[in-house]
């Protein structure tokens, strides 16, 4: 299933969809997911031939399926299927591809690649070399704007510079200050640094991080702006030198650098300020001879509204421009095409209107108890919202499987209302109708989210999240157990039927038979990523004793290839595991055996990936907290951490692969705090990844 949007497509000022005026007859999306679903949506409302490409993992991803046409470019892996250039050009020119869209992320602000295709005769819908040039680097970036009078926050950017001469320099900037890659976006890389003494340490994190995924340890140092607002400017210019904006975006609800919730227009700004911050953000376009759709990047100071500072310019399409689309009535990727192809702007500045309001939220396959850690496996069941003033740009289906190689966001839930308050609360109701079950996501996260005081007053902030309690599994609500517990007894019936062939009687095989009735069966069953927490539920399959269960006829129920049952009823979800009670019990004698030590000490892999770091040499003596192993999947890092004190005997070396729950390292206790009353560090672990903590985050 691909779900493209229950509301009207964008089209209030775009140039209409007169298929005779269409830019291009043929063009291929170099990109995956939802974004290419939202590409090739426009291409088709256009009347143009969409191609997609796709790796070995995305060969029935709902992206081919939507497209005209589909070439495949490689393997699994990024670097030698979406990152790999040589490979996009030829499958542009094997398919006769008249223009190139590269949707954000992977090629869609290489300089390289958009040199390649021109080479090629091949349209980039994308700026020019310039542009790319200039702005994909955030130290001539900021150098450059503000030798065009856009104002830029007071830091350090010299490319020349070493660490020790950053160091040396820092006290100029003054603490604290952010660490950032001067490659790349999405936050990859960044570090705060509250003190000097923190500094060698950041900067040597950040240039290790920048390095591998950017390919440039540059970095530059920043004044941290305590409490800033992050907001964003959306630009369209064309080859003509028109420039326009159509307003901005508040993007300040973050975590670690990460955009999370956005909406149009800010709840901050006054229509002077929104006024003037959109010219600048037009003066930094124009100083590199901007073309196509862009974003400029300012931090604005909530004690200081009417202040503000560039950041960076992202030359591409962002992911939160639907809240845009819809308080302006343009459909950007459209506009994006019509500019590649030398057309003019359609309209003027004075002809763009802000009217209502739109928030997004990114749904993304991770675990927010566990630190956030993307979550992998396949989707069995994914329903989307619906209703007035609801749209959903998604990217999957049921049946696909959500993999370790690529950014885990899967679908991007946008309402859109008269006002704020109205956007809000469409925007939490079509949250509560999303359902997505076989993967963890942040959906009950995000509902939480919504209904701080702070965000529904507007009083945002980058901080906010990081200040918010953390995340924890919510009690499962009894609809949700009972459904679970009647899934369990229903599926255990159906297996002693098939395996029954001639010879037991009701008599001897039916659990909870009785003349005349079926009478409930007790189930042992637990959250699945919180086995000890047990729970006894008398549940029936059919009959009497089902229907009694009243309010989850119409829940949604999957299963498992490990047996694990999801449930989703009434805008909650959750996952069960049946625990028998001889594991019950070996699980008890296990715990009794360690000597009642709480802490697990096999250290696990958090998710599939790969093995980027390892901080200590087999037979170390460690200290609990201590980082063990670095992994990296879906473009984060995650540190798995010692739970204890004692010796470490690894099981893994660097560049390893790794599965979810296979065993990185073990922690034998060191004898004297192998007793629990003298170990006061240890503390109850609900399951094998307590100790693993995310360490940088994702990227567009």
């Amino acid at each position: 299933m691909v779900t493209l949007t229950s509301t009207p497509d964008p089209a209030r000022l775009s140039a209409g969809d007169d298929h005779a005026r269409r830019p291009f007859d043929r063009v291929l999306v170099a990109n995956r997911g939802e974004i290419a679903v939202r590409v090739i949506r426009t291409l088709r409302r256009l009347g143009i031939h969409s191609i997609a490409v796709h790796s070995d993992a995305d060969a029935d991803a709902p992206h081919v399926l939507l497209a005209d046409e589909a070439v495949r470019i490689g393997p699994a892996p990024a670097t030698e299927s979406y990152l790999d250039p040589a490979r996009i050009v030829d499958a542009a020119r094997a398919t006769g591809a008249q223009a190139v869209h590269p949707g954000y992320g992977f090629l869609s602000e290489h300089a390289g690649f958009a040199r390649a295709c021109r080479q090629a005769g091949i349209v980039f819908v994308g700026p020019g070399d310039e542009a790319l040039d200039v702005m994909g680097d955030k130290i001539r970036a900021k150098l450059h704007v503000a030798a065009s009078g856009v104002p830029i926050v007071p830091g350090i950017a010299d490319p020349t510079l070493d660490d020790a001469a950053l160091v040396a320099a820092a006290d100029t900037v003054g603490f604290p200050l952010l660490v950032k890659p001067s490659a790349g976006g999405g936050g990859k890389g960044m570090q705060v640094v509250r003190a000097s003494a923190e500094l060698t340490a950041a900067l040597a994190t950040a240039r290790r991080v920048a390095s591998a995924a950017f390919g440039d340890d540059t970095l530059l140092l920043e004044r941290l702006i305590e409490r800033p607002r992050h907001i964003e400017v959306q630009v369209l210019a064309d080859a003509a030198g028109a420039v326009v904006h159509l307003g901005e975006r508040e993007c300040s609800l973050q975590r670690r650098h990460q955009k999370v919730i956005e909406e149009a227009p800010s709840p901050l700004l006054d229509a002077s300020t929104r006024a003037r911050i959109g010219a600048a953000a037009c003066d930094a376009a124009r100083s590199v001879g901007y073309l196509g759709a862009g974003t400029v990047e300012f931090l604005v100071s909530d004690a200081a509204p009417d202040e503000f500072f560039f950041i960076e310019m992202n030359t591409r399409l962002q992911v939160e421009h639907p809240v845009t689309e819809l308080v302006t009535g343009v459909d950007l990727v459209e506009q994006q095409l019509r500019i590649a192809a030398g057309e003019p702007l359609a309209f003027t500045q004075e002809q763009v209107r802000l009217e209502g309001h739109a928030i997004e939220a990114r749904v993304y396959a991770e675990t927010p108890h566990r630190g956030f850690l993307p979550s992998t496996g396949p989707v069995l069941a994914w329903r989307a919202p619906e209703g007035e003033g609801v749209r959903v740009d998604a990217g999957i289906r049921e049946g696909q499987q959500i993999t370790a190689f690529y950014d885990p966001m899967i679908a991007k839930v946008i309402s859109y209302g008269s006002d704020r308050s109205q956007a809000l609360e469409r925007l939490d109701g079509a949250l509560a109708d999303t359902v997505v079950l076989g993967v963890d996501t942040n959906i009950a996260f995000l509902r939480r989210l919504l209904a701080e005081p702070e965000v529904q007053s507007g009083d945002l902030d980058t901080g906010l999240i990081d200040r918010m309690p953390e995340a924890h599994v919510a009690e499962p609500v009894p609809a949700l157990i009972e459904a679970a517990a009647r899934r369990f007894v229903r599926d255990g019936a159906d297996e002693r039927l098939a395996g029954r062939i001639a010879g037991p009687t009701a008599w001897q095989s039916a659990t909870g038979w009785r003349p005349g009735a079926v009478h409930p069966t007790d189930v042992l069953l637990a959250p699945r990523d919180h086995p000890h927490e047990l729970r006894t539920v008398a549940a029936a399959a059919d009959g009497p004793a089902a229907d009694a269960l009243d309010g989850v006829d119409d829940a949604i129920v999957r299963v498992d290839d490990d047996g694990a049952v999801w449930v989703h009823h009434d805008g909650a979800s959750a996952a069960f595991v049946r625990i028998d009670r001889r594991t019950h019990a070996e699980r008890r004698r296990a715990a009794t055996e360690r000597g009642g030590l709480a802490a697990d000490p096999e250290l696990r892999a958090p998710m599939p990936g790969t093995v980027t770091a390892v901080f200590a040499e087999n037979g170390d003596s460690v200290e609990a907290g201590d980082a063990i192993v670095a992994i990296e999947a879906m473009k984060m890092e995650h540190r798995v951490v010692a739970a204890l004190d004692g010796t470490v005997r690894l099981a893994v070396a660097v560049g390893d692969l790794v599965g979810r729950d296979q065993a990185v390292a073990r922690i034998e206790p060191h004898p004297a705090t192998s007793d629990p009353k003298s170990d006061p560090k240890s503390a109850p672990s609900d399951g094998p990844h307590e100790s693993a903590v995310a360490h940088a985050s994702d990227q567009e």
